[in-house]
């Protein structure tokens, strides 16, 4: 059980909740152009789940799989500059808790697992995982010639709510399309406050980072400009696929937690960047994504 916990802390399971509910609202936008449009929205889901449950259970474990993968292969590439930086020497390969080679082959069975359930769900998912593996793990590699690495980071989990919708119709849309234009701008503004913390040690190490690029004041600027385009998107994709009320008070929602994490983070003081990272943006996903699912299901 021990070993559970430590390979569990290894790939911050915790943080699936960032990406997790933009991958259910491709899939509810996927199940409601899934039938016939003349359904109603709840037959129309009940109908699915009747019929294609399984898809929505191998949504989550790819999911689950692509991130581990990424998660511990970050881990495994980056353990000699995490045994450097002394906010990062208390993680589990620096520590000796779990060794290179025990997470080089998490890594590898992860990418098994994701590509195998990919399969099983259709064949454009089954064509296209090498491609989004090759995304979610080559964005650890982008800090050591790149200060656009925050963008990567986000363009991997931007796939979530893609994969989602192709894996409920096999096509591509372009309303899933703006959702993971938000979240590549709304991972890469708060990748760019959580780095703030490692802007000296990046520059040390001749790393890159918009912070260690642009100085920790312009490079917060930056993150201000990321999230002002996160939510210029939900905007834009709500009013080409026509939502309702429930979907404009997650917007509210979800834009009021973007500029709250700017009111706690200082330049002079980065004690709130956590609160900021996983507090704020885990609410803002997740209550985003109950209004969106909400106005599919009622409007």
């Amino acid at each position: 059980m021990n070993k559970v916990k430590d390979y569990l802390s290894l790939i911050k399971f915790s943080h699936t909740i960032f990406a997790m509910p933009f991958a259910m609202i491709g899939f509810f936008i996927g199940v409601m152009q899934w039938e016939n449009s003349t359904s109603s929205a709840l037959h129309k889901v009940e109908n699915f789940f009747r019929h294609r449950s399984l898809t929505f259970v191998y949504i989550i474990l790819c999911m689950i799989f692509a991130r581990s993968a990424a998660m511990a292969f970050n881990r495994y590439l980056d353990r000699h500059i995490d045994a450097k930086n002394p906010r990062t020497a208390v993680r589990e390969i620096p520590k000796g808790i779990i060794t290179p080679g025990q997470a080089l082959g998490f890594t590898i069975m992860a990418c098994v697992l994701f590509v195998v359930t990919c399969f099983f769900i259709n064949r454009i998912c089954f064509y296209l995982s090498p491609i989004a593996l090759l995304v979610v793990l080559g964005y650890s590699y982008t800090k050591r010639f790149t200060a656009l690495c925050h963008l990567i980071l986000g363009l991997g989990l931007s796939l979530a709510p893609i994969g989602a919708y192709l894996a409920v119709t096999g096509s591509f849309s372009l309303l899933p399309v703006l959702f993971s234009v938000a979240v590549i701008f709304w991972v890469s503004g708060f990748d760019i406050i959580y780095a703030l913390q490692d802007e000296a040690f990046d520059k040390s190490q001749e790393l890159y980072s918009i912070p260690a690029w642009l100085g920790k004041a312009k490079g917060l600027q930056a993150s201000i400009i990321f999230h002002a385009c996160s939510a210029a998107a939900v905007v834009i994709a709500g009013l080409m696929g026509g939502f309702g009320i429930f979907y404009w008070i997650g917007v509210a929602i979800f834009t009021g937690m973007l500029i709250y994490q700017h009111t706690i983070v200082k330049l002079h003081d980065l004690k709130k960047v956590n609160l900021a990272f996983m507090t704020a943006n885990g609410i803002a996903s997740i209550v985003f994504a109950i209004f969106v699912i909400a106005d599919l299901i009622i409007h």
